[in-house]
């Protein structure tokens, strides 16, 4: 498949592009190649095949979860520069609350 100068030029227009006229040759020539190598892929033959969503198969390598004891208040709020009785105070982001 070739492309023609004409397309390259739409697709640099859509992609928001300014191609000299020496880059759009040469684009046409990069794209074209491009073109033909998938061409050249849609004659494999495929029919059988599961489609992948990875090339390797892969494990998730987490550990489960464990419900464990967490830290005492006391311990977590220890060295906040800034807290009350049982949270951190942090500076209003969104305006007087």
């Amino acid at each position: 498949m070739t492309l023609t100068r004409q397309e390259i030029e739409k697709v640099a227009l859509l992609a928001r592009l300014i191609l000299t006229p020496e880059e759009v040759e040469e684009m046409t020539g990069q794209l074209g190649r491009v073109l033909e190598y998938m061409a050249l892929l849609n004659e494999v033959k495929t029919e059988g095949v599961e489609p992948l969503a990875h090339a390797v198969e892969f494990a998730n390598v987490f550990r489960d979860d464990q419900v464990e004891k967490s830290l005492d208040r006391e311990v977590a709020l220890a060295n906040a520069p800034h807290r009350d009785e049982e949270c951190y105070l942090v500076p209003a982001v969104l305006g007087d609350v």
